[in-house]
């Protein structure tokens, strides 16, 4: 993750506007949101394509969000790998017991 936010950073390093404001860029994960909502749906859902719409993957849009998460991470000075030790600790402490466990084989 740490390799992922320094590459994201020097990306952005290189131009004078640098990173967009937080809001913007919550925007910008909102509208991301969007498009992978919409691939989601014309995969999965009840939704196809239109002949004339753009093939695009769920793929290509789960790494928009993830750049534009990173984005922000890196402009709020977030370390992404530390964010997800703190989460993960809640999952494994907090809500160790909200789930029914895979039965381990014998």
């Amino acid at each position: 993750m740490a390799a992922m936010q320094e590459e994201v950073d020097a990306y952005i390093g290189q131009f004078k506007e640098g990173y967009f404001s937080p809001l913007a860029m919550m925007a910008r994960l909102s509208e991301e949101l969007g498009e992978l909502a919409r691939e989601v749906n014309h995969y999965y859902g009840e939704k196809p394509k239109k002949a004339t719409e753009e093939e695009k993957t769920i793929e290509q849009e789960v790494g928009d969000m993830l750049f534009v998460l990173i984005c922000l991470a890196n402009s709020l000075h977030i370390d992404l790998e530390e964010a997800h030790g703190l989460v993960m600790h809640k999952f494994n402490t907090r809500d160790k017991d909200r789930w029914s466990r895979v039965e381990e084989e014998q």
